[in-house]
């Protein structure tokens, strides 16, 4: 229990430190840098979150009541933060497609987003590193490697791909029928049920549900991930 406080301080730090961010990139940038701002901030916040995320699952054993809370809480702080940002490369490939974002732009975003992906990877490196944890302790003894960043086969991740992708789908086709306010809690719960149900077994879902929706919907709109390994 210990381990998930401390990473629910990490999980914090990470929000409020990017949530700055966004609002020094708003209040001073304008155009195409604020966007990019925007972009670098969020998708930095999602890897961050995503990695404490995937080994506090790994390492810490805890009761799917908790996990399941925890996954529904940062679900919304996710989703009620990213401002629009796309913070997926699948989003801004599909914006550009829609033609309502220039060549170059959408370039930029994809760039920034690994940039923050991989600056992400060695911040949770460097927290890790401090041993607050003993998740993290354990963790920094085998080298920080992730032995097992699919959960399955290749095949079983596509499958579970698809069939998350096939159910977060369905509900975006039908989301303008739920109440404003309430959109983003309808998919945190989704994501939830989803994971209750055993559907994202194969893949973390953070990594693959949440960036989908925030970057392809508009429900609060942004998040992505890149294909972390620990």
């Amino acid at each position: 229990m210990d381990d998930m406080w401390i990473s629910v301080a990490a999980l914090a730090g990470a929000v409020l430190l990017c949530e700055l961010v966004r609002r020094a990139a708003a209040r001073c940038l304008r155009g195409a840098a604020g966007a990019l701002a925007l972009e670098a901030a969020s998708t930095f916040q999602l890897c961050c979150c995503t990695h404490e995320l995937k080994l506090l699952a790994d390492s810490a054993g805890l009761e799917p009541a908790y996990g399941l809370t925890l996954g529904y809480a940062i679900t919304v702080v996710h989703l009620m933060s990213f401002r629009g940002a796309s913070c997926n490369p699948c989003g801004v490939a599909e914006r550009f497609y829609r033609g309502t974002c220039q060549g170059g732009a959408a370039l930029a975003l994809i760039v920034g987003q690994f940039f923050s992906a991989l600056a992400a990877r060695y911040a949770a490196l460097c927290v890790w590193s401090l041993g607050l944890a003993e998740v993290h302790v354990r963790h920094r003894r085998f080298g920080f490697r992730c032995f097992d960043q699919l959960g399955g086969t290749v095949l079983e991740a596509a499958a579970v791909e698809l069939a998350c992708a096939f159910a977060v789908q369905t509900a975006a086709l039908h989301i303008h029928k739920v109440d404003d306010k309430l959109r983003v809690h309808v998919f945190a719960a989704l994501i939830t049920a989803l994971a209750y149900a055993g559907v994202a077994s194969c893949i973390l879902f953070f990594e693959k549900i949440l960036p989908f929706i925030c970057g392809t919907h508009t429900v609060g709109r942004g998040a992505d991930n890149e294909r972390k390994s620990q």
